[in-house]
């Protein structure tokens, strides 16, 4: 994700204005931003994902505590969802053997990242976007 902001930005400063289109260096830069937003939607794009990455933004929680706070979740849903942000390196699953065994999901370091990006995405839904009914 660092790389797409820096080419967003580079983009967005016109830092290749002078450069000839035609020569595919614009195109080049453009693809390499729209692929990496593609593989960033992948993930954070499906339903709840989001959701669950800004929760464990408040510290690490055990499954049951994260259902419970992301309201109307099923338990199927957050299970695959956490697979998914786990193999995608955002969250971390932390086993302590028990009896009982206690399992916590925490940010990684990756996932962390993403924290400052989640608070300007819902700063700017509730400046543009209508309320939910």
């Amino acid at each position: 994700m660092p790389g797409t902001l820096k080419c967003m930005k580079t983009l967005a400063k016109g830092d290749l204005q002078g450069h000839d289109v035609s020569s595919g260096v614009c195109a080049q830069a453009s693809q390499a931003c729209d692929g990496a937003l593609v593989r960033a939607f992948q993930i954070l794009g499906k339903r709840w994902s989001g959701v669950i990455l800004g929760t464990l933004a408040n510290g690490s929680l055990g499954f049951a505590e994260l259902r419970r706070q992301v309201i109307g979740i099923s338990d199927s849903v957050l299970a695959e969802r956490l697979v998914e942000l786990h193999t995608a390196g955002l969250v971390e699953r932390d086993v302590q053997p028990g009896p009982p065994v206690s399992v916590t999901y925490g940010l990684s370091e990756g996932g962390a990242a993403l924290v400052p990006a989640l608070h300007a995405l819902s700063a700017w839904a509730l400046g543009n976007l209508p309320s939910a009914p």
